[in-house]
């Protein structure tokens, strides 16, 4: 027969062992919550995306974001520190491409994350030319990535020298010389498909040669 003391020995324990996971729990909420409030941008880049809010951004002659955590039509919102291009009935409502109001007609370094829900569809524009930001595996057209994860935040970083972007995901090669315009913003796309998440939005200006 288990003795008093050993008994209480017990208890105490397992009161200890819940407390232990009370405060894991605790903290993994804290570092989620300020993740989206405390995140900076990498040295030497700066945010496009201040996590609040549609500032710096627009649609292009249907004015601009500014202090709105959602667009006109309410297809890109903002919360959490999470921009969402939200899915619409195609044959009701128009593709949506939301904007940077500024331009970038230097070379840059350009990363930002983004979520796909199953077979999302959506596109990142680089002054005038769209690499296409998907749920990769099921809507292509980079089918063959390894390090991509589904339904999970991944990078995409596009460095542009000139008129040409080098584009990778997770360090992937997605394409190796995209050719652009001299000179425009940054876009995303509200396309088909389930949601698509955006975070992180950083840009670096390079020096001519660099």
């Amino acid at each position: 027969m288990n003795s008093p003391t050993s008994k209480i020995t017990r208890l105490h324990l397992i009161f200890l062992s819940l407390l232990a996971v009370a405060a894991l729990v605790a903290a993994g909420c804290a570092t989620t919550g300020s993740t989206a409030r405390d995140w900076k941008p990498d040295p030497g880049f700066e945010s496009l995306f201040n996590g609040h809010d549609l500032t710096g951004w627009q649609y292009k002659g249907g004015g601009i974001f500014d202090g709105k955590a959602a667009s006109s039509d309410n297809r890109f919102t903002v919360a959490d520190g999470i921009m969402t291009a939200h899915d619409r009935d195609r044959t009701k409502e128009p593709i949506r491409q939301l904007w940077t109001v500024r331009t970038f007609p230097t070379d840059f370094i350009l990363r930002l994350e983004f979520r796909a829900g199953v077979y999302a569809d959506s596109g990142i524009f680089v002054r005038s030319t769209q690499l296409q930001c998907r749920d990769y595996l099921t809507a292509g057209p980079y089918y063959k990535l390894k390090l991509y994860k589904p339904q999970d935040w991944n990078e995409i970083e596009i460095v542009v020298h000139g008129q040409t972007a080098h584009c990778t995901c997770n360090g992937e090669l997605l394409e190796d010389a995209m050719k652009i315009a001299a000179d425009g913003g940054i876009g995303l796309e509200a396309d088909r498909g389930p949601t698509m998440d955006y975070r992180h939005i950083e840009i670096k200006e390079l020096a001519p040669g660099h």
